[in-house]
C-alpha cells in the first residue's frame, strides 16, 4: 500500500518511535485485506506476526506476508477462521502475546480469551464487556439510550416468530427494518413494507444470521426511508481518554452494504459533526469502550440523526479517515492494547483533503448491482503508478475467489486536496486497474463517482435504485465517446494487423508489397454498424468516423494491459480484454466493456452469408446467477408453480438469495 499522508501529516503516523516498546508477537485471526492490513503496521513497530488460515488459504498474500502460519481448519469459516478451540491452540502454540480479531466474534471466543488473560495474552481490541454490550443491537439501543444518543423508535425486545414480527410491524407502522441482533455487515437485514414482506424477511434474516453469526435472534425498528449513513470514527485508551476523529459518508450501498465511502461528508456542517461526534464519544465512554471503534448513524435531510449501531472493530472504510487525519489507526489500537494513553486531543485531530474509497468486488455489477462471482486471476495489476492512490488488498495475480468468504479484491483509496481532486484521481485510477479472470464492478464504481448527483453531494442509501431503477446497464456512450471508441478500435485492429506482418523488425515475406497507408473496416458496435476509413502517419492515425476526422495517437505497446491513447487532444487509458481471429474484441472503455466485431469491408460483405447460432430457450430452465449453496428446495418434481413463486434458496458468501419461478409451469 501507498499511504496517503501529506507532509503536515508526519507528527501523526510516519514515525514510530523505537523505544516504545508494545508487544514481540502478535497472531492475526483473520484473512484477505485487512490480515496484511494490520500485518503491515505490525512490520514498521517491530513486531512478529502470525498468521491463521484454512486449507484453501494456504497460498494466500497474509499467509506469505506473516512471519508465520498455521492452518486451523477447512474452508468454511465456521470450521477455521471461527474455530475457536483451533485458534486459542495457535496461540498457546506460537506463545503470542496478542490477538488481533476482525471477524464475527462468539461469546465462546470472548470467554476462553478471558481466560488467556491471565496467561499474559492481550486482546488487540476493547474489552468484552463493551464488545457483548455493542455486539447486541437490542442491548446497545437501550445503553445508547441511556447515554442521551439519538436513538431509531422501534421494539427493543427480541421477536420470537414471524407472527409476532407482524404485530410489530403494524404496531411501529411500515416500513420497517429488521435485522440480526449479532449481526453486521448488511447480513441478517431486511426491509418491509408489508405483512407479507415482514413473514419472508423474519425467515431469511433468521437464517442469514445463525449462518453468519450463530445467533438468530432479530430486533424491529422503524425504517427511515431516503436517510444518509454517515458514521463516526471513534478512538479511546483505558485510561479514560476518547476521541471522534470525524466522519466517514457511508450511503452508496446495496443490499445494505457499502460500496463507496468518502471523507469528510459533503453534508455535515461543523455544528452537526461536532454534535454527533460528542455522541459518539458519550457511548464509547458509557461502556468504559477502549480501542479504534465506529458509530453509525441514520442522517435525514433535516440533519436530524439517530444511532444505528456500533462496530467494535477496524472497519473496512478505516483508510479513509487514516488519509485526512494521518494517524495509523492500527498502530493506535496497538499502543492501547498495551495500555499507552492517547497520544492527541481532540483539537488536534484535522481534517486535511478529501479521501474516496471504492470497495472493487469480484462481482457483476449488472445483476442486482453486484452477484458475486468466482475465479482464478488470471492477471492482475493495481493502478498504484497513479498519484496519491493506496491500494489495500489480500490478493495477488494467481489468487483464487472462491465461494467460502466475501468476494472483495481489494479497497482502491486516492486522496487529494479537495472532492474534485480526489474524485478525479479515483476516476484515474479505476482506469489503470487491471483485473482478469473474474468478474468485476469498476463499471459501476467508476459510473456512481461521475453521476452529477453524487458529483453535486445528493446521495442517500437509495441512491444506486434511484440512479438506475431499471438496474445498472453500464456507461452510456455520448455520441463523441461513441466516435472516440470506434476510432479507437479501429487504430488498434490496423495496429495489430501491422504488427503480424513482421518478425523481429522486419517484413514476414522480403517480396511482399509495399506497405499499406490506408484502410477501409466496418465496426459493428451495440445495435449499430459504423463503416470507418483510417490512415497512417508514423504513430498516429488520422479516422473518419460518421463523416467526422478523429487523429490517435498511441505508442501502441500492444503487449501491455494497459493502452494510452490520446484522442484529438484527450488522453484516455483503455484495456483490450479480449479478442478472437473472427475480429470480435472486446475493450474496457471509460470503465465499461464493449464488445465489437471490427471487419475489413469485403468481409462485412460476405458476413451476411455466414450463420447465425441460435440463441438457448432457457424460459423453462431456473439458472443459478451465482456459484454458491442449495440450502432450501421449496418445491418437487410434479408441482404447479406460478410465475414468482419461490423454487429453492441459494446461499452464496454468506448471502441467502430466493430463486423463483420466471414463469407458471410445472416442474
Amino acid at each position: 500500500s501507498r499511504w496517503c499522508l501529506i507532509t503536515s501529516h508526519k507528527l501523526y503516523s510516519s514515525v514510530y518511535d523505537p523505544n516504545e516498546k508494545t508487544f514481540e508477537k502478535l497472531l492475526i485471526a483473520n484473512r484477505g485485506e485487512i490480515a496484511c492490513r494490520v500485518i503491515k503496521t505490525c512490520k514498521k513497530m517491530g513486531i512478529k506476526t502470525v498468521a491463521i488460515h484454512s486449507d484453501v488459504d494456504a497460498n494466500a498474500v497474509h499467509v506469505k506476508m506473516a512471519d508465520e502460519a498455521v492452518c486451523v481448519g477447512p474452508a468454511p469459516t465456521s470450521k477455521s477462521y471461527l474455530n475457536m478451540d483451533a485458534i486459542m491452540e495457535v496461540i498457546r502454540k506460537t506463545r503470542a502475546q496478542a490477538v488481533s480479531l476482525n471477524v464475527s466474534i462468539c461469546c465462546s471466543f470472548l470467554s476462553s480469551l478471558s481466560l488467556q488473560a491471565s496467561e499474559g495474552v492481550t486482546f488487540i481490541g476493547p474489552d468484552t464487556h463493551a464488545i457483548q454490550a455493542m455486539g447486541d443491537k437490542i442491548e446497545s439501543k437501550l445503553l445508547a439510550k441511556n447515554a442521551k444518543v439519538n436513538t431509531i423508535p422501534g421494539f427493543d425486545g427480541v421477536v420470537k416468530d414471524a407472527d409476532e414480527a407482524v404485530r410489530i410491524a403494524r404496531e411501529i407502522g411500515y416500513p420497517v427494518m429488521i435485522k440480526a441482533s449479532a449481526g453486521g455487515g448488511g447480513k441478517g437485514m431486511r426491509i418491509a413494507w408489508d405483512d407479507e414482506e415482514t413473514r419472508e424477511g423474519f425467515r431469511f434474516s433468521s437464517q442469514e444470521a445463525a449462518s453468519s453469526f450463530g445467533d438468530d435472534r432479530l430486533l424491529i425498528e422503524k425504517f427511515i426511508d431516503n436517510p444518509r449513513h454517515i458514521e463516526i470514527q471513534v478512538l479511546a485508551d483505558k485510561h479514560g481518554n476518547a476521541l471522534w476523529l470525524n466522519e466517514r459518508e457511508c450511503s452508496i450501498q446495496r443490499r445494505n452494504q457499502k460500496v463507496v465511502e468518502e471523507a469528510p461528508s459533503t453534508f455535515l456542517d461543523p455544528e452537526t459533526r461536532r454534535a454527533m461526534g460528542e455522541q459518539a464519544v458519550a457511548l464509547a465512554k458509557a461502556v468504559k469502550y477502549s480501542s479504534a471503534g465506529t458509530v453509525e448513524f441514520l442522517v435525514d435531510s433535516s440533519k436530524n440523526f439517530y444511532f444505528l449501531e456500533m462496530n467494535t472493530r477496524l472497519q473496512v472504510e478505516h483508510p479513509i479517515t487514516e488519509c485526512i487525519t494521518g494517524l495509523d489507526l492500527v498502530q493506535e489500537m496497538i499502543r492501547v492494547a498495551k495500555g499507552y494513553p492517547l497520544r492527541h486531543k481532540q483539537a488536534d485531530i484535522p481534517i486535511n483533503g478529501w479521501a474516496v474509497e471504492c470497495r472493487v468486488y469480484a462481482e457483476d455489477p449488472y445483476k442486482s448491482f453486484g452477484l458475486p462471482s468466482i475465479g482464478r486471476l488470471s492477471q492482475y495489476q493495481e493502478p498504484l503508478h497513479v498519484p496519491n492512490v493506496r491500494v489495500d488488498s489480500g490478493i495477488q495475480q494467481g489468487s483464487d475467489i472462491s465461494i467460502y468468504y466475501d468476494p472483495m479484491i481489494s479497497k482502491l483509496i486516492t486522496y487529494g486536496s479537495n472532492r474534485a481532486e480526489a474524485l478525479k484521481r479515483m476516476e484515474e485510477a479505476l482506469d489503470n486497474y487491471v483485473i482478469r479472470g473474474v468478474a468485476h464492478n469498476i463499471s459501476l464504481l467508476r459510473e456512481v463517482i461521475i453521476q452529477p448527483r453524487f458529483v453535486q453531494g445528493d446521495i442517500s442509501t437509495k441512491f444506486l435504485p434511484e440512479v438506475y431503477p431499471d438496474g445498472f446497464k453500464g456507461h452510456k456512450l455520448t455520441d463523441l465517446e461513441r466516435r472516440q471508441l470506434l476510432a479507437t478500435a479501429a487504430s488498434l485492429y490496423v495496429a495489430e494487423q501491422l504488427r503480424s506482418q513482421r518478425f523481429l523488425g522486419t517484413p514476414r515475406i522480403p517480396i511482399a508489397k509495399s506497405k499499406r497507408s490506408s484502410w477501409e473496416l466496418s465496426v459493428h458496435l451495440q445495435d449499430g454498424i459504423y463503416p470507418v476509413a483510417l490512415s497512417k502517419d508514423g504513430s498516429s492515425f488520422s479516422v473518419e468516423v460518421d463523416g467526422m476526422k478523429l487523429n490517435v495517437t498511441s505508442e501502441w505497446n500492444l503487449a501491455s494491459p494497459l493502452l494510452s491513447v490520446t484522442i484529438d487532444g484527450t488522453q484516455r487509458t483503455i484495456q483490450r480484454i479480449s479478442r478472437n481471429a473472427s475480429g470480435e474484441t472486446s475493450i474496457q472503455f471509460l470503465g465499461t466493456v464493449y464488445k465489437l466485431q471490427i471487419l475489413t469491408k469485403v468481409a462485412a460483405e460476405l458476413s451476411k452469408y455466414m450463420p447465425e447460432k441460435a440463441a438457448e430457450d432457457t424460459s423453462s430452465i431456473l439458472r443459478s446467477p451465482m456459484p454458491g449453496t442449495v440450502v432450501a428446495v421449496s418445491v418437487k418434481p410434479g408441482d404447479l408453480v406460478s410465475e414468482g413463486q419461490e423454487i429453492c434458496v441459494i446461499e452464496a458468501m454468506k448471502m441467502q438469495n430466493s430463486m423463483i419461478a420466471a414463469k407458471t409451469g410445472k416442474v
